[in-house]
This record gives structure tokens, C-alpha cells and sequence, in this order.
């Protein structure tokens, strides 16, 4: 009898390969996520060993949470939204300063079913990777094709799996 996953098989393989690439590095991480809702740590704290990479996660979901723990500014949110890529930037940020990571990971997206808009429909998935020590901005919005919520929310773990790859 194998193994039983609480997680997808794709998203453990993957969070084993940054677990075990990270470690190799003596990197630590943080993840600050917002649609994916916890997700990401999820499938990292389900590879043993992790606890020697993860740092900490922070969920949040609201705008409030993301100005309280991670110091987002609220005019960042009101001139551009919690699904762009300033917040999302501003989200990596916040989760180095609020850790003692090396590198964090930012996702805020909307996953549907309602909550998008022309400009930014379901589906729409903000990204941004900051390391300590290095203000460069690296932050990306994309469109996640999903049929449904559990989809979007299953891609976007996965695509902020693959930043915390070395």
C-alpha cells in the first residue's frame, strides 16, 4: 500500500523538488498567499523534512489581512487592486520582512465562480518572487484556463511551486 497524499500527486512532486533543492542550498522560504488560500504550505509541509525550508505561510485573504500581516499599503490596493502585480509584489515583500526567510512567494488571483471582471476576469493570477537583500521587481500576471475554482487554485499552487525552484 503506497503512501496516502492529502494533496494532489503533481503539487507533492513538486513541493518535494523545492524541499529538497532549497535544503541542498540552505535556502528558506515564505509564502504569502491569497486565492490559493494555504494550498502552497499545504503541499510543502506534506514533504517530510520541509520544516528545514519552510519558514512560515501567510494566508490573506482579505485586503485587511494583507495590510496587517504583510504591511501591504491600502492606497497600493485601492489604485490597483489585490490581484495585480504591485500587490502582489508588495505581498513578498511583506512576508521577507514579517520572516526570516531567504526568498518568498506571493499568489492572489481570483478563482471564481463570480468575482471578475472585464479587465480582469476568473482566472486572472497575480505572481512575484522577492529575495532578501535584492529590491528587484519580479512580478507577472497571467491568465490560469481552469474549468473551475479547484482548478485555477490547483495551477496557481503549482506555478508558485515552480518559483521557489532555485
Amino acid at each position: 500500500m503506497g503512501k496516502q497524499l492529502l494533496i494532489p500527486t503533481d503539487l507533492f512532486d513538486l513541493a518535494e523538488r523545492v524541499i529538497t533543492e532549497n535544503k541542498a542550498l540552505g535556502r528558506t522560504i515564505a509564502v504569502a498567499e491569497s486565492c490559493t488560500g494555504g494550498l502552497v504550505c499545504a503541499a510543502l509541509t506534506e514533504v517530510p523534512g520541509s520544516s528545514a525550508v519552510l519558514e512560515r505561510g501567510f494566508v490573506t485573504y482579505s485586503n485587511e489581512s494583507k495590510q496587517e500581516m504583510l504591511g501591504v499599503q491600502p492606497d497600493l490596493i485601492e489604485a490597483f487592486g489585490a490581484v495585480s502585480p504591485a500587490t502582489a509584489w508588495a505581498m513578498a515583500q511583506g512576508a521577507l520582512r514579517q520572516s526570516r526567510a531567504d526568498v518568498a512567494v506571493a499568489i492572489s488571483g481570483i478563482a471564481g465562480p463570480g468575482g471578475g471582471t472585464e479587465l480582469k476576469p476568473v482566472g486572472t493570477v497575480v505572481f512575484a518572487r522577492a529575495f532578501r537583500g535584492d529590491e528587484e521587481v519580479n512580478a507577472e500576471q497571467q491568465h490560469i484556463e481552469g474549468e473551475d475554482r479547484a482548478a485555477i487554485r490547483h495551477q496557481a499552487a503549482l506555478k508558485a511551486l515552480k518559483l521557489l525552484l532555485p
